[in-house]
């Protein structure tokens, strides 16, 4: 685990660093929302962050597959030949075979398989692969599909200094799930959730929207992921879109025609909000949906669709408590948020769970889930739900390394 001293450790390794940079990336983790628990590769206990091989980002994925994919198929009694779809989602680390091919090799899985193998992606992956499912299954019944997703740091470790590429290291964390969807209508009282609509929003058009959020070199050809400045500015654009296209799809009618009637009014009326005459009309999404599944990509990101969907603090703890105990594990995030409500027994039969997720290109893709059955079974957060929320959540690196701030630029040494 990743706690303060050892996080403290891996930035002295990196020599490229000055007091200024050692001053931003202390504001930048403290102020991130991210615990002492959370996870990373084995080629940082190592120590050779900087010189990673194929074969760390090959086998970082494998433990990771094999262990929750195993775990998977005995916990519902399937053999990997029962499986029709297979889709694995990991943005940065593309091999040839590709990662999906050395599953089907592992678990000798049917010729006849269809595999997906996406790289690319980014955060919004995880819904990209349920809506490629969602499509193979209009037009093939009673299908088992697998949909793997995790991210590889292992060969994304960014050594430079350009602070824009430093932030990837302080927010990003390992981590990954498997999930099991089916259209047999024989399992659904088995089944967990129902997918009810998905929707799926590109502005890779819209140039700044394209570049806020791209892997490339630095000034010196050090390869990192850049987090422009523009990218809260992109993130709100599309989540905007997105929210315009679903909330006709989960919202009750009353509730868009009391938007439709309030907006219409202050049309009349001449009151424009961007004057200051007050807030505009907002959609109220509890009326339509019971529990928010947001991508935990920031404090900023959480804080920000709070705001944007008038959400209360009980909305938003499982966002913020998957954020402080496993980090931003990119894709997979949302399922780690889902599972807190889980293992928080929140979920019961007929909610309506909102899942949002942001993503590099830049995307938003959003869909809404109904609950089945009452939920409360052991997850990944079996061994630590109960200390959630805690007392408090500030990183206790501000109180170890809070020093650095008043350092001396001229007489400052990392020892």
């Amino acid at each position: 685990m990743l706690d303060t001293e050892f996080c403290g450790e891996i930035i002295k390794r990196t020599k490229n660093l000055g007091l200024l940079d050692y001053q931003f990336l202390l504001k930048a983790i403290v102020s991130a929302g991210i615990g002492e628990q959370t996870y990373a590769p084995r080629i940082m206990f190592s120590g050779r962050e900087d010189n990673p091989t194929l074969d760390d980002g090959i086998s970082e994925m494998e433990e990771f597959f094999y262990d929750s994919i195993g775990k998977l198929l005995e916990r519902s009694g399937l053999s990997p030949t029962q499986i029709d779809v297979l889709v694995v989602n990991v943005s940065m680390l593309s091999t040839v075979p590709s990662l999906s091919a050395r599953i089907v090799s592992r678990y000798k899985m049917r010729e006849d398989i269809k595999v997906f193998n996406l790289t690319g992606m980014g955060c919004s992956a995880s819904l990209i692969s349920v809506d490629i499912v969602r499509n193979v299954f209009m037009s093939q019944k009673n299908r088992y599909a697998l949909v793997v997703t995790s991210e590889s740091l292992s060969p994304n470790w960014y050594s430079g200094n350009d602070r824009s590429m430093i932030l990837a290291n302080c927010l990003f964390r390992s981590g990954g799930c498997a999930i099991l969807l089916s259209n047999n209508r024989a399992l659904a009282d088995q089944a967990m959730f129902k997918l009810r609509c998905l929707v799926r929003t590109h502005h890779g058009a819209r140039d700044e929207s394209h570049e806020c959020c791209i892997q490339q070199e630095d000034a010196q050809g050090r390869i990192g992921f850049h987090l422009g400045k523009t990218l809260p500015k992109a993130a709100t654009r599309a989540l905007v879109d997105n929210l315009k296209a679903i909330s006709p799809k989960i919202l009750p009618i009353r509730e868009l025609v009391r938007f439709a009637a309030v907006s219409m009014y202050r049309k009349m009326m001449n009151q424009n909000p961007t004057k200051g005459s007050g807030p505009r009309p907002v959609l109220n999404f509890k009326t339509g949906v019971d529990h928010f599944c947001i991508h935990t990509g920031g404090k900023a990101v959480i804080d920000g669709i709070g705001v944007n969907l008038n959400l209360s603090e009980y909305d938003l703890e499982p966002a913020r408590m998957t954020l402080h105990r496993f980090g931003n594990t990119s894709a997979s995030s949302l399922w780690y948020v889902l599972g807190y409500m889980e293992a928080k027994k929140r979920l019961k039969k007929g909610d309506k769970v909102f899942m949002i997720s942001f993503g590099a290109g830049f995307k938003c893709n959003s869909c809404l889930w109904e609950v089945v059955r009452d939920l409360g079974d052991g997850n990944v957060w079996s061994d630590c739900v109960d200390s959630y929320p805690p007392e408090s959540i500030v990183n206790p690196f501000l109180e170890k390394f809070g020093w650095i701030r008043d350092e001396d630029p001229s007489t400052f040494k990392m020892l």
